[in-house]
This record gives structure tokens, sequence and C-alpha cells, in this order.
């Protein structure tokens, strides 16, 4: 999806120190490396990591601006990161908390589409934790559930980095392992290539069927780290790749593994971006690895596959990689294309409101009626949430419309959008479900790493509270993991 910000060539820095933070929050908060002014977001040279400057949304008057419109984000990377920094015994950088990312990193008790649809829909209102004469309203999107038997041969193109800032157990011998545990999971009639790149690009396998998993396997185990980094001759290899082997009504992807330093040939944050774009009309789908730290180059993976029909994770652990490679494998295919949401307040019930997060995914009102313009994808089985926070009007009745939630989105990249949409009606009683519960705790956590100017009286030990009380609905363990890493960040 096109995003709203400015994409300038980033220098790259090569470091082999962690962007993390120590302490409370303060204008020079010390990093590892170097110092970090919380104030412009600039990071010296030392520090390594890169990520762009988070603006946050504010509030906006109703009576002014009644609608609001966004994409959807499925990216889950930020909230991986802030796990690995906690490991290291640090905070994240504050410009790391993308609360949208850390929203959607789950996966929430949200009921399937019914009928032909392949999204459905659903809100709530409820109370505001760190703002008691605020509301919250939450917004919920699930993509069609699959069996794997449902899904689509798949045609993947592997595309590695293996330079020498690859070198290491947490970044190529990672992905190696979680490539090899991926291949026992795919269908014999599924596709693979490899294409790596440092000095030089290689195609180290043609593609091939998934029966000869052996084979396959066998050129991962292979793969070494050396050299300097030429990612973007790779990343053109990797398309004419895909598009050699495109399967019609197949799943088309390019899964690239890298950290983000490109510094060979075309570097360039918007000349890769130009390149990705060139080939959003031929059906192949993005999705950006991240590994690695002190070198980490977020803000560049993150533009590059929002523009690229795809998905960003940030991958730290193997437990990741069985998250994101096995048990979330579904979510390589797109049941939505092109989500976008628009949000319409009635100023008699809502008096001012919020979108907490999504920053770099708002988008002109105009545009959710225009097919042509690129917004987020969705996967099988997957859940988005948004949250926004209202300031209500004076003397609005229970049983009143606040707003209306309408979503478009496409079956298949180059179809014409469908439409839902639905009224969310203020409830008798501040609704205290456990996705509302759960949504509220993990803004709560994200508002307090970033110190953001709206967390009010946000803190740990509310978010860590709200939590604790949303688990019964934990695929993986992974709500409990989070009231772990919040007790480390307490730390």
């Amino acid at each position: 999806m096109k995003k709203f910000i400015s994409l300038g060539i980033i220098a790259i820095i090569s470091a082999s120190l962690a962007s993390c933070s120590m302490g409370e929050y303060d204008n020079t908060a010390f990093y590892d490396g170097g110092y970090y002014n919380s104030t412009d977001g600039v990071k010296t040279e030392e520090s390594g990591d890169n990520f762009e400057q988070i603006q946050e949304n504010g509030f906006i008057d109703v009576s002014k601006q009644p609608t609001s419109t966004f994409s959807v984000d499925a990216d889950g990377a930020t909230y991986a990161y802030m796990r690995a920094c906690l490991s290291k015994g640090r905070l994240p950088d504050p410009n790391s908390v993308r609360i949208e990312e850390y929203l959607n990193y789950f996966t929430f008790d949200y009921a399937d589409p019914e009928g032909s649809e392949s999204v459905a829909i659903n809100a709530e209102l409820g109370a505001c934790p760190w703002n008691n004469s605020h509301k919250l309203l939450r917004l919920g999107l699930k993509g069609k559930s699959m069996k794997d038997s449902e899904i689509p041969d798949a045609n993947f193109i592997f595309l590695v980095d293996v330079s020498g800032s690859m070198m290491g157990d947490d970044r190529l011998e990672l992905v190696k392992t979680g490539l090899c545990t991926m291949v026992d999971y795919m269908k014999p009639s599924d596709r693979i290539a490899i294409i790596t790149y440092s000095g030089e690009v290689k195609k180290v396998l043609e593609s091939t069927l998934v029966k000869d998993a052996e084979s396959i396997k066998k050129a991962i185990k292979k793969l070494e780290a050396s050299g300097c980094t030429s990612g973007g001759a790779a990343m053109k290899m990797a398309y004419e790749e895909a598009t050699e082997h495109y399967l019609k009504g197949g799943n088309n992807r390019i899964i690239m593994c890298t950290d983000g330093d490109f510094n060979v040939g075309v570097s360039s944050t918007e000349a890769l971006v130009e390149m990705v774009e060139s080939y959003l009309d031929k059906g192949i789908y993005l999705s950006i690895m991240g590994f690695g730290m002190g070198n980490f180059q977020d803000s560049r993976m993150e533009n590059i596959s929002n523009h690229g029909n795809g998905t960003y994770n940030y991958i730290d652990s193997e437990e990741e990689m069985m998250k994101v490679f096995v048990n979330e494998r579904s979510r390589f295919y797109s049941v939505a294309n092109d989500t976008k949401c628009q949000i319409s307040f009635d100023s008699t019930v809502v008096k001012k409101y919020r979108l907490i997060g999504y920053e770099n995914r708002v988008m002109n009102n105009e545009d959710f009626e225009n097919d042509k313009k690129d917004a987020g994808e969705i996967g099988a089985g997957q859940t988005i949430t948004a949250l926004y926070e209202l300031v209500p009007a004076q003397g609005y009745a229970a049983d009143a419309s606040a707003a209306s939630f309408d979503v478009r989105y496409k079956k298949a990249l180059g179809e014409d959008s469908r439409k839902l949409g639905l009224k969310v009606i203020v409830p008798e009683e501040d609704s205290s479900s456990e996705n509302i519960r759960f949504a509220s705790g993990i803004a709560a956590y994200g508002l307090y790493l970033r110190n953001s100017e709206y967390k009010g009286e946000a803190s740990l030990e509310m978010a860590a509270e709200l939590v604790g009380s949303a688990m019964s609905f934990d695929p993986y363990g992974l709500r409990k993991q989070l009231g772990e890493l919040m007790e480390k960040a307490k730390k």
C-alpha cells in the first residue's frame, strides 16, 4: 500500500550494537551505541538500527472532519523487535513502537465471514482505561479461514540475504532453520526457488516441486554469509523468477529474509519502492522477514513490503519462526486485497476522535471509493484490530448511532472492490468484552513505551491488568507471554 510519508535515501549504517533504550525516557535516553534524541527522532550513527520517526495522530473535531479513512496493517514486526530488546534487558526505541503492529501481532476472537464474503467486520464501544472521561471504539476485521487443502498451490521465491551482515545464529542460521521447517509443512505440488545475494546475485535453486523436499533443504543448508549486499538486483531477479513460474490463481509470493542493509547497486528506498510497485498488477506478493540488531533497517523494509502487496515480520527466535512460517502459514495467502476502512462519526454523540497508531496508513477520504488506490492485504484466518479514542459529546443517549464503519476490499487483485458496513451503537453500559480489554491493554502498553503525549494514566500496571483479564482466548500462549514481557519491562 502507498504510504503518505517522505521517502528519502536512508543512510546505511554498519554497527554492531542494538538501538534499544535503557531506563526512563527523557530527551536524551541512553542507547548502547550512542544517544537517541526523543524530541526529533534522530539517532547517532553508533546506534545502528533505523526507524522512521512517528508523528502520532492527534484529536480531530467531528464538526470539522467527521470522516476518517485508513488502510489496514497486517504487520507484526515491531512487536517481535520489542521482545528482542527486552530479552537483552532494554526498552525499545520509541519510534519502533507502532501500536497497530502490536495489536495485529495477535489473533483476536473474531467470527469468520459468512456466505460469499472473504472478510467479516465487527465493532464495539467501551471505556477508555487511561482517560475516564473518554471512550474507546474497537474495530475488528477477520479474513476467511482456510484449510491447507483449500489454499491454492504456491509459487514461492525464497530471497535470502547472505551478506556478511547476516552472519550469526540470530540471522542466517535462524533463516535456514525456519525455511527448512516451512518446507515440511508445504504441499508436494507447491514450488520453491531460492535466490541469494551478497556481492553477487545467485539462483541457487531453480523452481522445484516440494515433493523433492530433500533437494530444497540441501540448498538451504548450504547457505553461508559473506560479502557486501546487492539487494536491488536480487529483488529484480526474484520478480523475474516469480513471473516465469507464475501460477494463475495460485499463491505467487517472494519471501525475503534480510536485515535490510542494502549497500551495493540499487539501494535507495525510493528506487526499491519503484521496482516493487512496477510488479503490483502482476499478482505477485512480497513478504519481508527482518533479522538481527545493530544495523537493522526497519524503515526500508516496512516501506518496501507495504508497496509490494506484502507483509513484514521481525524474526527474533525459533519460536517466532514457527509462528510465522508454520502456525500462521495460511496468512501467506491473501484473501482480502487493498483493504480500507472508513469511519463516519455522528457529532451529536462524538465530539472528537483520535486513531491510535496507523500513522503511516492514514488515507484521504476520497481514496476510499477509488479502487486504483493501493491498500493493505489480509491473509487467510488473520484478524485486524484498530482503536479510536473518543471524546463524547454532551447529552448523548444509549442506543444512539455513534458512527458508521465501512470496509472495502477486493477478493483478488484487479477486481472491483466489495463494500461491507455496520452501525456502531452506543451500548447501555460500557463494553467489557475480552476483545476490547485485551486491545486496550496492548494500546496502554504501547502508549507507555512511546511515552506518548496521549498516554494519560497509562502504566505498565494498567496494561498488565487489562491483558491479564483477557486470557481465555490465547492461541499458542502468546497473551500469556505478553504478560511476562510486561514484567520484564518493569525491570
